[in-house]
């Protein structure tokens, strides 16, 4: 991922609530740390402007409409000219830092910090830091998903979106015998016997994540 060595760090926000946005804005602005480059609703706008424009750090709400921040990370995560993610929700435990982590965030700051705290947490990960709240990794370990390799997860994600072992051989360019061992992997790491099951099992995922905090409750501007 990129990092800009020299200069303020370029910065995109990313949060449904517009009212959020301006407020953030005119804290980072207002920071000569920072050099705000865009600021966007909806994970579509962000992912498409962290992809044409070279940028630092993407700060994230969680629950960005349509993907959601858990989905965001792992779709750029293996992209060299994305940028360092850092990842901020209203959390009352572990499991959406857990989550964050695990899906390769660079860092977490919950709402209830001041803004002044978020830009603090930001410098730190823009200069190659990773930030999160104490997390016991014997849970993060016992997450079927974090055992999950990168094939793995895209493979789960092509079962849910309804593609037959013909059509996964042909998107991955592999054999049949070749999907077929990876589903086999796939299916043992999830607990999982077959593949209504571990369909079941990515939506329940995506659903928990849909059911997450709302994205409305702000950062305390202190």
């Amino acid at each position: 991922m990129t990092t800009n060595n020299t200069g303020p760090i370029q910065i995109v926000l990313a949060d449904p609530n517009p009212l959020i946005l301006s407020a953030m804005s005119e804290k980072f602005a207002s920071d000569p740390r920072f050099s705000l480059v865009s600021t966007v609703v909806n994970a579509e706008n962000f992912i498409s402007t962290v992809m044409r424009v070279p940028v630092d750090l993407g700060i994230i709400c969680w629950n960005l409409p349509q993907l959601g921040g858990e989905k965001i990370i792992e779709i750029l995560r293996d992209h060299p000219t994305a940028p360092k993610l850092l990842v901020y929700s209203q959390n009352t435990s572990q499991d959406v830092p857990r989550r964050a982590l695990a899906a390769g965030a660079a860092g977490y700051c919950d709402k209830s910090q001041t803004v002044e705290e978020l830009l603090d947490t930001c410098t730190s990960v823009a200069t190659g830091k990773m930030v999160f709240p104490f997390l016991d990794i014997r849970e993060l370990q016992a997450d079927p998903l974090f055992s999950l390799t990168k094939r793995e997860r895209t493979m789960l994600q092509s079962l849910a979106d309804g593609m037959s072992n013909k059509e996964l051989a042909t998107h991955f360019e592999i054999s049949i015998n070749t999907v077929k061992f990876h589903l086999s992997n796939l299916y043992e790491k999830l607990e999982v016997k077959n593949r209504s099951q571990a369909i079941a099992f990515y939506y329940s995922r995506r659903l928990d994540q849909a059911k997450g905090p709302s994205a409305g409750t702000e950062l305390r501007a202190e």
